[in-house]
């Protein structure tokens, strides 16, 4: 199945349609789950109304590190089986990814400033998804100089494999390092915030996810259509 989509013309019959319903059912999803934590959920009974952030915090994060996990996965498939797409779908996560750890890192700046009395602290978890989205601005500068001087991808690729250690030291640092952020709340088979507060984070949570694969999906089309562009322009130059 990874083999017959590393065919762009395969690819591109499935990411047309697919964009869409990636696209409007992440709105959907996002907009309830937006209206539902805002009118439908209580205060927390110590943050009060500011709690509410973390239905864009929360989905920030996750997509912070999961689009720096896309580009990994993307950048191995690449130099392993030297895929034509992989390339393209590890540098079109990128933007996005930035974009997520950058909301990430604001949401948790107006979050902490009630809650801790601080904007900014440097700990662990705070200091790491910084050094994230440094590394995913990097990872963009790195991967535009390469296509400009038509390089092979691979140095990239390793980029983005090497970027990979940041990864665990986000998830763990609140149990490495003594820190100002709270542990960790939710985990694959418990979570420590209330139901009544919980459950409109599955929505948000599900719709950036949804979003997230669409914005990939059409970032990936609009350099496979600026690839074809710039073949065209040098058949024609060359004629």
């Amino acid at each position: 199945m990874i083999h017959a989509l590393a065919n762009p013309v395969r690819f591109l019959k499935i990411a047309r349609p697919l964009t869409p319903i990636l696209l409007f059912g992440g709105l959907g999803l996002l907009l309830f789950g937006a209206w539902a934590g805002l009118t439908r959920t209580p205060p927390d009974y110590l943050q009060g109304e500011t709690v509410r952030i973390l239905y864009l915090h929360v989905p920030a994060a996750w997509l912070g590190m999961g689009g720096w996990t896309s580009i990994a996965i993307a950048s191995f498939a690449f130099l392993v089986w030297r895929h034509p797409l992989a390339n393209l779908a590890a540098r079109a996560s990128a933007v996005p990814g930035a974009a997520f750890a950058a909301i990430c890192l604001a949401t948790g700046s107006i979050w902490g400033r009630p809650t801790w009395g601080t904007w900014w602290q440097w700990d662990g978890r705070l200091t790491s998804m910084l050094l994230l989205f440094f590394v995913y601005l990097a990872y963009i500068a790195l991967a535009r100089a390469d296509a400009q001087r038509g390089g092979d991808g691979r140095i990239p690729a390793l980029f983005g494999l090497a970027g990979t250690v940041l990864l665990p030291i986000i998830r763990y640092s609140v149990i490495w390092w003594n820190t100002l952020h709270q542990g960790q709340s939710l985990t694959l088979t418990k979570s420590t915030i209330d139901n009544a507060i919980l459950w409109p984070l599955a929505f948000t949570l599900s719709g950036f996810s949804l979003l997230f694969g669409a914005i990939v999906l059409m970032r990936m089309r609009a350099l496979l259509a600026a690839g074809k562009v710039e073949a065209r322009m040098r058949r024609m130059a060359a004629a």
